[in-house]
């Protein structure tokens, strides 16, 4: 029973606080604060144990922060590689990049004696002039392909 009436005249001193903090200033508020705390040892008659009620309520504060922790961050939205084709067109020809790196591929792989999977890097030069295309694997092996 006393601690029914400790929250409520917790409730109470909560009030009057906001009350006088509102009409007068931060002096008044310590007086009234003092007044209020008065007024409710005065009315309770039994000694007021509110390290026990905050203890009963720190277990439930405590779940929600750990339930809080264990929830997984959200991650960003992966960001949608925008997809890209190329065509190389000259004097009414046209050949789409995917088609001269398969062809550097085929013959990188012939002249070198690698496989595919040793592929790091490959720099393509188009010269539509010359119908051909100059590449460059892993930096190191050059060779040309015609189109």
């Amino acid at each position: 029973m006393a601690t029914k009436k400790t929250a409520e005249t917790k409730v109470d001193e909560k009030k009057a606080v906001k009350k006088t903090s509102t009409n007068v200033g931060t002096a008044a508020t310590a007086a009234a604060k003092e007044t209020v705390k008065e007024a409710t040892e005065k009315t309770s008659s039994a000694p007021v144990k509110t390290a026990a009620v905050k203890k009963a309520d720190e277990p439930k504060t405590a779940e929600k922060k750990t339930a809080q922790k264990k929830a997984p961050a959200k991650k960003p939205a992966a960001k949608k590689e925008i997809k890209v084709k190329t065509y190389v067109q000259y004097m009414g020809r046209e050949v789409e990049e995917k088609d001269m790196i398969a062809a550097v591929k085929k013959s990188w792989t012939k002249a070198f004696g690698k496989k595919v999977a040793d592929i790091k890097s490959i720099d393509l030069y188009v010269k539509p002039e010359e119908g051909a295309v100059y590449y460059v694997v892993n930096g190191t092996d050059t060779g040309s392909v015609a189109y």
